[in-house]
């Protein structure tokens, strides 16, 4: 069961939780773009078998959580600790797949005091990161997209006004997983995407500027997991970001692309259990 509820940021705005309870270690799921913030449901029952409490937040402008335009990546860690204040939770770990890659980042390079351990699944590097040639590999949808966010918000507003969805972004193997085991992915997007763009441009546009810390600021121990046929974040992103840490551990799947890579969560959530 998942509890859900709002936090009071104090200024008018709320941030909606979710929370599968119990006295367990603490795993903060962050959410891709666009979802709204559910924990996976598939992989509740390796979280139970390991113990493990599930909680997560609709970030800025998705599902219920107010909108917050201009945010930036680092918010995510000011999010997430009073989150985690009003909750009563001093340590926890964080588990970021795809665009929530950077926000766990941010938590974890943010809080070292209070994040034990961080999985980044085809998680983004930082747009403009020394040596990587940020596009390369990416699908054609995902060039027009962050391309628009780079030339900033009105760009990337006529960009969203007359965007199709691109199946091409999608392996062999994501849309097996989209049809199986993940198909729950499916029920995290539908309710992201029905007020409109607004909260996925934000994220857009944060991610293509300043992270507002460094990848090499990250001391706790960290395991990125990438797919290597992946188009929506190519491999590299993977990659550069592991070279940055020196506490990481990469795990490359050649054959998996962007949401198949999340098969072997499994394993990272043993792997985060034994950090915690």
């Amino acid at each position: 069961m998942v509890n859900e509820s709002d936090v009071d940021l104090g200024d008018g705005a709320t941030l909606h939780t979710y929370d599968t309870g119990g006295d367990g270690p603490v795993v903060f799921w962050h959410h891709g773009t666009p979802n709204i913030g559910a924990p996976p449901a598939p992989l509740f029952p390796a979280a139970e078998r390991l113990g493990l409490r599930w909680v997560s937040y609709d970030r800025p402008g998705y599902g219920g959580s107010s909108p917050r335009p201009g945010r930036d990546v680092a918010s995510a860690a000011s999010d997430v600790e009073k989150i985690a204040d009003a909750l009563g939770i001093e340590r926890f770990a964080v588990f970021g797949h795809s665009g929530g890659g950077p926000h766990a980042f941010a938590c974890a390079a943010l809080l070292p005091d209070r994040v034990s351990a961080m999985v980044c699944a085809a998680s983004l590097a930082p747009y403009g990161a020394a040596g990587l040639d940020w596009f390369a590999g990416m699908g054609a949808a995902g060039v027009g997209s962050l391309t628009a966010a780079v030339a900033g918000r009105d760009e990337k507003e006529r960009y969203e006004a007359t965007a199709e969805y691109d199946a091409e972004m999608f392996t062999p193997a994501d849309h097996a997983a989209l049809s199986g085991d993940w198909k729950w992915i499916l029920d995290v997007v539908g309710p992201a995407v029905e007020g409109g763009p607004a909260a996925l441009i934000d994220d857009d546009l944060a991610y293509v500027a300043p992270w507002g810390f460094q990848p090499s600021d990250l001391r706790a121990p960290a395991l990125f997991l990438h797919g290597g046929e992946d188009r929506i974040v190519p491999l590299a992103h993977g990659e550069w970001l592991a070279r940055q840490c020196a506490t990481a551990e990469s795990r490359v799947f050649l054959e998996d692309g962007h949401v198949s890579v999340l098969r072997h969560g499994e394993d990272a959530l043993e792997w985060l259990a034994a950090h915690s």
